[in-house]
């Protein structure tokens, strides 16, 4: 999730218990570019304890092959190429999700990265751009390069995150190829992700924006699977989730105008548990100010200290763009 997954977000999430692995945010590649200092941290300093894959995006082979070679030299569980990002502004460069209208150019991409990379190689896609005509000749793909890992959004990348599933397009291809594939969309509690697993046969799931919403979805969804009950949350919880959100992202240094908005961007999502009115993601919108903000959090996450958070995202509470910020969230 591109300006979210930070090595700050990822020490916020470790409090709560991490997934088994992270990726990074997507090091941009194209000539001459070079490992963007922000997204090495997160390899470079992560205290998580959970290995860390560096995932990029490009279409220009000699210099992913270039880039790869250098993060090599880092503490990396491998490299992840991402074949799925649906932004408009990203695909329409052929790159992300754009590569999947090309397979010929993918298998070119795969072979030469494959041979470049001495460690896990996996790769990050959805089922197709605006169809799945191509899907079965690139898992073929995935397995012609042995692949290590496939992560699978089962939508195709014109769906974005509007349509329902392809859990059976996922299910199809953990038979079709030879590597564990992980499956990615709309798991969005510990109770969804069983269900995916069971309908899909996947070895797992991936979880993004679920991940901002709800950070202890990783430790549930461990609790479930193993029969344990699973730990219910309260909203001064969540208040304090936020607080320390707030803390670990806190940049002094620029407008408290674009502190409030980048705040937003988390609590768009975490509002979607809050309460089943919206009240709380309607007064935290209209706010200019911290005080304001974290005054609307304060209101409605410690008035009722045995108020749960919601498991599920409430109906019709989806999350939406805010104008202010200057942040994009992308989860691939």
């Amino acid at each position: 999730m591109q300006d979210v997954t930070d090595l700050r977000f990822m020490r916020v999430i470790a409090h709560y218990g991490s997934p088994d692995y992270f990726f990074t945010e997507y090091f941009r590649v194209y000539a001459n570019s070079g490992l963007h200092k922000n997204i090495l941290r997160s390899i470079t300093e992560n205290t998580s304890g959970r290995p860390v894959f560096a995932q990029l995006i490009g279409e220009s082979i000699p210099d992913l092959m270039r880039v790869a070679g250098e993060l090599s030299r880092y503490p990396i569980a491998g490299i992840d190429l991402n074949l799925g990002c649906p932004a408009p502004r990203i695909y329409r460069k052929n790159v992300g999700g754009g590569l999947l209208r090309d397979p010929d150019k993918l298998n070119s991409m795969l072979g030469e990265l494959r041979q470049a990379v001495n460690g896990r190689f996996t790769v990050k896609m959805r089922v197709g751009f605006d169809d799945t005509a191509n899907f079965d000749r690139i898992l073929d793909l995935i397995n012609r390069h042995n692949i290590d890992l496939l992560s699978l959004h089962g939508r195709t990348v014109k769906e974005m995150y509007h349509s329902d599933v392809h859990y059976d397009l996922i299910a199809h291809a953990v038979q079709r190829v030879q590597c564990p594939v992980l499956a990615n969309g709309n798991v969005t509690s510990a109770v969804a992700a069983a269900a995916v697993l069971s309908q899909t046969e996947a070895a797992g799931v991936m979880i993004g924006r679920a991940a901002i919403r709800n950070p202890w979805i990783f430790q549930q969804t461990r609790q479930h699977l193993s029969g344990q009950p699973v730990s219910n949350i309260m909203l001064p919880a969540v208040r304090d989730y936020i607080e320390r959100l707030r803390c670990a992202t806190a940049m002094p240094s620029i407008p408290e105008r674009a502190r409030v908005s980048h705040m937003k961007m988390y609590l768009n999502y975490i509002g979607q548990g809050v309460d089943a009115t919206g009240a709380f993601l309607s007064d935290m919108r209209q706010a200019r100010t911290e005080a304001e903000l974290f005054g609307a959090c304060d209101r409605h996450l410690l008035s009722e200290p045995d108020q749960p958070f919601a498991v599920e995202p409430y109906p019709g509470q989806a999350a939406r763009p805010n104008r202010e910020t200057a942040h994009v969230l992308e989860a691939c």
